[in-house]
């Protein structure tokens, strides 16, 4: 039976869903990964030295980010608490991506999936997908692209999404690199 699930947009009145979330549930197979705070899409490399970071400035850069609207993206909730992220929004909200050609003003971009371990394999990250094309279609946005590793062999690996499932979800492979990353777009007009 599938989970009775709650997808909600992130909203500053949910950043403490957000960082509790984050604090406590979405990395507790992955220590590694805990002090993302899934701020790295949203960090400028212009201006940040990633590799420098700590976990405590990336929490506070993100909740700023939150509280600022800067930062977007979908909660799974299931009886009340956080059990799943995918960061979504405009591509203008993505540094990362500054410059690049394929980039316009109507492209939104999907680029991180975060699921509780218990919760995994159970359609929560499909969910977020829907939602994610749906908001990003309600700001008006034409395309939405992502970029899945098609070599993916861990959770931590696979924190872009499956592949199959941005597939089964009507996104097209528009390039592929050596390194086994795919570039997926879907029209939302």
């Amino acid at each position: 039976m599938p989970l009775a699930i709650a997808i909600e947009p992130l909203t500053p009145e949910r950043l403490a869903d957000y960082l509790r979330f984050f604090d406590t549930r979405a990395f507790t197979d992955n220590a590694e990964w805990a002090g993302c705070f899934c701020y790295y899409p949203l960090h400028d490399p212009q201006l940040t030295d990633w590799q420098r970071r700590t976990g405590p400035e990336n929490r506070e850069a993100v909740s700023d980010c939150i509280l600022r609207g800067e930062a977007q993206g979908y909660l799974a909730y299931l009886d009340g608490e956080v059990i799943g992220w995918c960061n979504a929004g405009p591509g203008e909200l993505f540094p990362m991506l500054r410059g690049r050609r394929s980039m316009t003003d109507s492209t939104g971009v999907i680029d991180c999936f975060v699921v509780a371990p218990d919760y995994r394999g159970q359609g929560i990250a499909a969910a977020l997908l829907d939602a994610a094309c749906a908001g990003l279609r309600a700001q008006g946005l034409g395309e939405v692209v992502a970029r899945p590793n098609r070599n993916a062999d861990s959770a931590a690996t696979n924190h872009l999404g499956p592949l199959s499932m941005y597939l089964h979800a009507g996104f097209e492979i528009v390039a592929e690199r050596p390194d086994g990353t795919v570039r997926v777009r879907k029209l939302l007009r």
